[in-house]
């Protein structure tokens, strides 16, 4: 158990394998910072995840509409009688 900012996180496990030439980086910065490797890896990945830009799936959808509009991309015109054509028949 680790306390971060009166919150309590509860540790995980897990085995990743890395290539040497990076162990060797995360050791030789780990060492620079006088950190656990552990701690460095942990927080590498927290900041590379945070920069990571997360999207719900609605956001997805609202993002694949623009881009639809912005092309002005248009289905088939009886796509709404003939739905079942044009998702099962070949």
């Amino acid at each position: 158990m680790v306390f971060n900012n009166h919150t309590l996180f509860f540790m995980i496990r897990t085995q990743v394998y890395l290539p040497k030439p990076l162990y060797q980086r995360i050791d030789a910065v780990a060492r620079k910072d006088r950190k656990p490797k552990a701690q460095l890896i942990r927080e590498l990945l927290g900041q590379g995840l945070a920069k990571r830009k997360t999207e719900t799936i609605g956001q997805g959808l609202q993002s694949l509409a623009r881009l639809g509009r912005e092309l002005k991309a248009r289905g088939p015109a009886d796509l709404s009688s003939n739905i079942d054509h044009y998702l099962y028949d070949d």
